[in-house]
């Protein structure tokens, strides 16, 4: 079976070995998870500074690695570094199975954040040199719908595998091994180069300006739904509702985001140049109702509308990332600002509780009424700015994909 790239044809296992790398990026810090409420069973004699390290650690450490992966990948053998950190992720993993000390813990998993930011750019790079135009936005939607379903998936398994054995969940670290098992195929099969009418053929160096406006517009929109994810429990409680809603309302959540990448191209052509607009609309409401709707329905509906909007604007930003830069600094410009998603991870209950305090409120329903309002405050700016580069998306994202080389360079 032969795929459709846009460039011409690779075969369904290279397909199939660029999924698995999309799979594995969103699995770092999920064994934890389960077992922070016991590591002070588990090791008797460990404090609160350690089990913050264990957690801030390996995602802090993700952060430089992503970028340090993006410049390596310029001029040098991408697949090298994928291997490279796809093999440190595994053994890192395997090392996690027999750990006895809170230390070695700590240690083990900040290696693991190594290897694991050295793949995170690779799983959007990849995408991007197999495929192009059309064909490539569908790509980075069923990329990013991969991303989250394995999260979903990994975080029920290992909530299960925690009641056998604070062992067992770092299990799921294991899968970057199929990984490495497929990263042949994708040797002996390598990606095209660009079409000649190509937009990233126009392209000498990375549009700065363009990729500071994607960063933003990125880690802005992540901050705010990660709200749900955080904050959710903390509502449900003071509601006097079922702890384990929550659990129910965070899995919605990250399966809206999944929906929307596998059929992104069809989303794209029926709201055309309104996609990120409505998007926005859809996380501003969706939070604002899970916050202030005081019911489980509503907090359903929101949990479905924050990660729907989000699950359209992920895989966009990703595409318009690697057309502003030429073929080799396409992977680059994808890891500053995937690094953002990652930074944002790390800094949103900081900045969340810092502007609590400022305003002088220990209300849970405080981090869904402020995000809602600066998903808000975007939505307004994109409908003012819709024939922007940045907010709006012109005619070649919704033209027929008989096309696989639109020019996507113009404003809408």
């Amino acid at each position: 079976m032969k795929i459709e790239t846009g460039k011409g044809q690779i075969s369904l296992i290279v397909l199939v070995a660029i999924w698995s790398v999309s799979a594995v990026v969103s699995l770092p810090g999920l064994a934890i998870s389960p077992i922070l409420g016991d590591l002070n069973k588990i090791f008797p004699k460990v404090g609160n500074l350690e089990i913050q390290m264990l957690t801030s650690l390996p995602s802090l450490l993700i952060i430089p690695f992503v970028l340090i992966a993006g410049h390596l990948s310029v001029g040098k053998d991408k697949l090298k570094i994928l291997f490279a950190g796809l093999a440190i992720f595994f053994l890192s993993g395997v090392a996690c199975l027999f750990a006895k000390s809170m230390v070695g813990l700590i240690v083990i998993s900040c290696v693991l954040g190594i290897g694991a930011g050295m793949v995170v750019p690779l799983s959007t790079g990849l995408v991007v040199d197999y495929f192009t135009g059309d064909r490539r936005v569908r790509q980075l939607g069923i990329s990013s719908a991969i991303n989250n379903l394995t999260l979903v998936i990994a975080t029920a398994v290992t909530g299960y595998l925690a009641t056998r054995n604070w062992h067992l969940p770092f299990l799921v670290y294991l899968l970057p091994g199929i990984s490495l098992l497929l990263v042949p195929f994708l040797r002996r099969q390598k990606s095209a180069p660009e079409p000649k009418e190509s937009d990233q053929l126009k392209n000498t160096k990375i549009d700065l300006r363009r990729l500071v406006e994607l960063m933003l517009l990125y880690f802005l929109i992540t901050f705010a739904v990660l709200v749900v994810s955080y904050y959710a429990s903390f509502l449900i409680e003071e509601y006097r509702m079922r702890s384990s809603f929550s659990g129910i309302l965070i899995s919605l959540f990250f399966l809206a985001i999944v929906v929307p990448g596998f059929f992104l191209n069809h989303i794209i052509g029926l709201l055309k140049g309104w996609s990120n607009v409505v998007s926005l609309a859809m996380m501003a409401i969706g939070l604002l109702l899970f916050g202030i709707g005081k019911s489980p329905a509503a907090m359903v509906i929101g949990s479905l509308m924050s990660g729907f909007g989000y699950g359209i604007m992920q895989p966009i930003i990703y595409d318009k990332a690697a057309i502003i830069a030429p073929p080799h600094l396409a992977t680059l410009a994808l890891s500053y600002v995937m690094a953002v998603n990652y930074l944002a991870v790390v800094v949103c209950p900081f900045i969340v509780d810092g502007f609590r305090d400022l305003f002088h409120t220990k209300s849970e329903l405080f981090p869904f009424i402020f995000c809602g309002a600066l998903l808000a405050i975007m939505f307004i700016v994109a409908v003012i700015g819709r024939r922007d580069w940045t907010l709006g998306l012109d005619d070649s994202y919704y033209r027929k994909s008989d096309n696989p080389t639109p020019n996507r360079a113009g404003n809408a």
